[in-house]
């Protein structure tokens, strides 16, 4: 079945929801009406449905291809599809205005970004990885630099990358070898291979900017001595428009389980000319904005595919014939029933929708945190939202993703052998969400810099803050008809609460405690995050109807909103007591018995 963007449910989170217009006043929301986003939404359903879906499977089965002359071409359709993005405007939705951006809110941006994810992954990562360079540079680079870079990489009329991994360091970059030889003339010479590099090379642009992590001679060994460089595919000439190639060669193409239309590199870079961006020493706090942003990214990814899966899964499960139901038959003129009557299939089609629609709505909540940290006057308002997005990023991108990945598992499940065969798209769907558990700092790495420093940042300010919010939404909303949703809440903060008091005090005894418990602390916080937005979608769902609207979304978030309290929420309970088992029977083996 094709993919069909979930245009009506933004619509329910960015005017019911989180209520966009009650912004209007800030200049950063003056364009963001509702009529506005309401066509954004229609426009990006019909780009992302009608050209980048079509074009998922020709990906999958065709590839990139890599040759001799150390280029790459991406599969058929693709730059025909990356022009009409282009041309569409698209690219330049959430950027600044002062580099030819439209200058929209982040979370408007993030309804196009699910839906051309869920449509096409691979093809979607091209500009992903290019917004990320653009922010890279705008935080980080020169005025020059902002005044080349920035309009180019804005309009997607240039790619971007960033190159960190190497092949004998990934989370720990702080063993790379990739140097940098100052010129005197204020270029370096960089020499290093980079490997796992999207979009390293490919075909859609006229110029990649690649951003590369690398040491200047004489730097401090580890992270203390890395810096940012700026090292174009073709040096930008006097005009500002791609000169002379520069020595940056794609050596190959890495053959992977999926996402097999994103060309995935290896990258030499062998006395490449680059540019530093910002101070000598500092490039991985600049490069942490890139990757922040493609955490979150990542996290959408996890989502998106998981839409898409759940989709198709609910399709089939309406369609396959097969059994009787349990209480008699449903489908009594036909030989069988369809599986959707089975309580199983019923199911696994609840937590996707469950984990699918609470996420979206999770991502959206913050993004906007993300837009009040820089558009609102309030500095209460603006303090909470830097607080938040540091706090939320790695459980985004963790929880997400394992739950995303899961969803795509059982919409596999669903399928029953047809899943596991090529003649449905679910297998594509599970094959390319699972690169999002790993890149971008796998999911482990997510839980520890959860436990291990967004939790003590700041004195703790920002998950206690969360925990305040928490507790004032519970104690506003005690009435009958919302205790269905916030005494399952109430009891969440209060596990969640209580392994945040179990990690401080244990963790500091014993760092391998904080380290066990990580991802489970991780999974807690996730749990408990989507409690909340299914306990304020469920209040705003509640006011819909009692104002006498018909649309069955508002019934439908109702019953999604029981079901994660009641069967998926509990899950929070086991999640607290293995946690607090601290790391003696995980690390009891030697490591020699393994």
């Amino acid at each position: 079945m094709p993919y069909t963007p979930p245009v009506r449910d933004y619509a329910f989170l960015l005017r019911d929801l989180l209520e966009l217009e009650r912004y209007a006043n800030l200049p950063a929301f003056a364009d963001a009406s509702m009529d506005v986003v309401d066509q954004i939404l229609q426009e990006a359903g019909r780009f992302t449905g009608e050209v980048l879906a079509p074009l998922n499977s020709v990906g999958d089965k065709e590839g990139c291809h890599w040759a001799a002359d150390n280029s790459v071409t991406t599969p058929k359709g693709f730059k025909e599809a990356y022009r009409q993005l282009v041309d569409g405007g698209w690219p330049g939705l959430g950027s600044d205005p002062a580099y030819g951006g439209q200058g929209l809110p982040h979370v408007v941006n993030l309804a196009f970004s699910e839906m051309s994810s869920a449509a096409n992954m691979a093809f979607s990562m091209y500009p992903g990885l290019t917004h990320g360079a653009y922010s890279a540079i705008k935080v980080g680079g020169s005025d020059a630099q902002k005044d080349l870079y920035l309009p180019k990489l804005g309009s997607f009329q240039w790619g971007g990358t960033m190159n960190l991994t190497e092949s004998h360091c990934g989370t720990d970059l702080g063993l790379l070898r990739t140097k940098a030889v100052p010129q005197g003339d204020g270029t370096y010479k960089i020499s290093g291979q980079k490997i796992w590099i999207s979009g390293g090379e490919q075909d859609l642009t006229e110029n990649i900017v690649h951003l590369v992590l690398a040491r200047i001679e004489g730097a401090p060994m580890g992270t203390r001595g890395i810096s940012l460089f700026i090292v174009p595919k073709f040096i930008p000439d006097a005009d500002g428009n791609p000169g002379v190639r520069n020595s940056v060669k794609c050596l190959g193409l890495e053959e992977k389980m999926g996402i097999h239309g994103n060309a995935t590199c290896v990258i030499a870079h062998e006395e490449a000319t680059g540019w530093l961006i910002g101070e000598e020493n500092r490039g991985l706090s600049i490069m942490f904005v890139m990757m922040n942003e493609a955490r979150l990214g990542v996290g959408m990814q996890g989502i998106a595919q998981a839409e898409a899966a759940y989709q198709a899964a609910a399709e089939f499960a309406k369609d396959r014939l097969q059994g009787r139901s349990l209480t008699g038959p449903k489908n009594p003129d036909g030989p069988a029933d369809p599986i959707i009557v089975h309580p199983d299939i019923r199911r696994m089609l609840m937590d996707a929708r469950a984990i699918v629609e609470g996420g979206r709505a999770f991502l959206a909540w913050t993004a906007l945190h993300g837009d009040l940290a820089t558009a609102s006057p309030d500095e209460a308002t603006r303090q909470k939202g830097h607080d938040y997005m540091a706090l939320m990023t790695p459980v985004l991108k963790g929880f997400l993703t394992d739950r995303g990945f899961t969803v795509c598992s059982d919409a596999m499940q669903v399928h029953g052998g047809s899943g596991f065969t090529e003649h449905f798209p679910v297998s594509q769907y599970l094959r390319d969400c699972r690169i999002a558990l790993i890149y971008e700092g796998t999911n482990g790495i997510q839980a520890l810099d959860l436990v291990g420093r967004k939790l003590a940042a700041d004195g703790g300010r920002g998950v206690m803050g969360f925990f305040a919010e928490l507790d004032a939404f519970v104690d506003a909303n005690a009435d009958d008809e919302m205790k269905p949703f916030t005494e399952p809440l109430g009891k969440a903060k209060a596990e969640l609460q209580e392994a945040t008091m179990w990690l401080m005090q244990n963790g500091l005894a014993n760092p391998d405690n904080a380290g066990a418990a990580s991802t489970d602390y991780l999974h807690l916080f996730g749990l408990t995050a989507l409690a909340y937005m299914w306990a304020m979608m469920a209040k705003t769902a509640q006011a819909k109807i009692a104002a006498g609207e018909s649309d069955p979304i508002y019934a439908g978030k109702l019953a999604v909103a029981r079901y994660y309290m009641a069967r998926v929420l509990p899950e929070t309970s086991g999640r607290l007591a293995k946690l607090k088992t601290g790391a003696e029977t995980l690390m009891a083996l030697p490591a020699e018995a393994f």
